[in-house]
């Protein structure tokens, strides 16, 4: 066969399997939202955390952001109002509690000016390999076919928030 052809071919394959790929993706959002919204009840959150509106903030993930949006509407963290926040770049986010930074930018090139934006009291939660090695609190990872998040202590820790032993204990959790 030629180049051609055998380039046509690859090129309709390609574009045959995305559909599968971003249904496969967007299948993931609505449990890394729940899990999300979990985990901000198993933190131990400084007091400046606790004033006013809980903002979660999602960097670039139309669908992330629409599954807290339907799941948080109307609700409370404790006395504070749940408000999400959908920023398309780096450079729109502003103050939050949980900033959750999709694999559609790459956290590792983008760690000092998004941890410089948030500042202290901030969870960051990630979903790109080694994004904890970046500093990363909670990232999701796909290991043996199953949705699964590491956590980084220590990462939380010099963000003045604590993992509940609940967090620590659940079975999706990888601890490092």
């Amino acid at each position: 066969m030629s180049k051609k052809i055998l380039f046509a071919i690859a090129l309709v394959l390609t574009l045959a399997m995305r559909p599968c790929l971003v249904a496969a993706q967007d299948q993931l959002a609505k449990p890394k939202a729940l899990l999300t919204l979990s985990f901000i009840r198993y933190l131990g959150w400084s007091d400046e955390a606790r004033k006013g509106d809980f903002v979660i903030g999602v960097v670039r993930d139309r669908e992330l952001t629409s599954w807290l949006t339907s799941q948080s509407e109307g609700k409370k963290f404790g006395f504070q109002n749940v408000v999400v926040k959908s920023f398309k770049s780096v450079a729109e986010i502003t103050d939050c509690q949980v900033i959750y930074v999709s694999k559609n930018v790459s956290f590792a090139r983008n760690a000092s000016t998004i941890i410089d934006k948030v500042g202290k009291d901030t969870l960051i939660i990630t979903e790109e390999e080694g994004a904890t090695k970046s500093g990363s609190m909670i990232n999701f990872v796909i290991r043996d076919s199953r949705l699964k998040f590491e956590l980084s202590k220590g990462n939380a820790q010099m963000s003045n928030i604590q993992f509940g032993q609940k967090l620590t204990d659940m079975t999706a959790a990888i601890n490092l």
